[in-house]
């Protein structure tokens, strides 16, 4: 797509990326900025500045990180023209997650184990959550969450381990569901 953006300006695969990436990164952008509003204007500015910037587009290296780490800057922007300096603190971090299962029909899970997991993810603690999310929902590795959060690898990794052994110990997910296991502990 973003080939298409740079070298044929195509509205269309534009269209596409934004449709792709705009609620993500304005659940994100939301975490920082604690606003709606204010995350939609963030990112449709992000949206906006790419269109603008379009012919750089192919020279990215990790796409899907700049556009993470863009959203977070103009947050970050956002807050100091606000008057606020930093990140929120990790206890104001707030973020939803929706699924970490990419085709719950090819795992055919049951409703019910679904909630018991996306239970047990909503209980995690806000930075735990986060970056759970991030790892799993949005599909950046350990080192982009790293990256994107200022924080270091070692950290994500730490996280990450407290998440999955929280979920493991909410219900006895090895025995009992060994495909979701998997999929839980397979390390990015």
């Amino acid at each position: 797509m973003l080939q298409e953006i740079a070298l044929h300006s195509s509205e269309k695969a534009y269209k596409t990326l934004f449709i792709a990436m705009n609620d993500n990164l304005i659940n994100f952008c939301r975490t920082i900025l604690k606003s709606n509003e204010d995350a939609e204007e963030v990112v449709s500015d992000f949206f906006i500045s790419i269109w603008q910037r379009r012919k750089a587009l192919p020279v990215m290296d990790n796409p899907k990180l700049y556009f993470y780490v863009g959203v977070k800057n103009g947050a970050l922007n956002k807050l100091k023209s606000n008057k606020r300096h930093q990140l929120p603190s990790e206890a104001e971090w707030q973020t939803s997650i929706r699924s970490i299962f990419f085709n719950p029909e090819e795992l055919m899970l049951s409703a019910e184990v679904v909630a018991r997991v996306m239970k047990a993810i909503n209980e995690l603690p806000p930075k735990c959550k986060v970056i759970f999310k991030f790892v799993k929902e949005d599909g950046l590795k350990y080192a982009e969450v790293a990256r994107l959060l200022d924080i270091s690898i070692k950290t994500v990794e730490a996280q990450m381990a407290i998440a999955i052994r929280r979920i493991k110990t909410h219900s006895e997910f090895k025995s009992e569901f060994p495909e979701l296991h998997s999929i839980l502990s397979k390390k990015n």
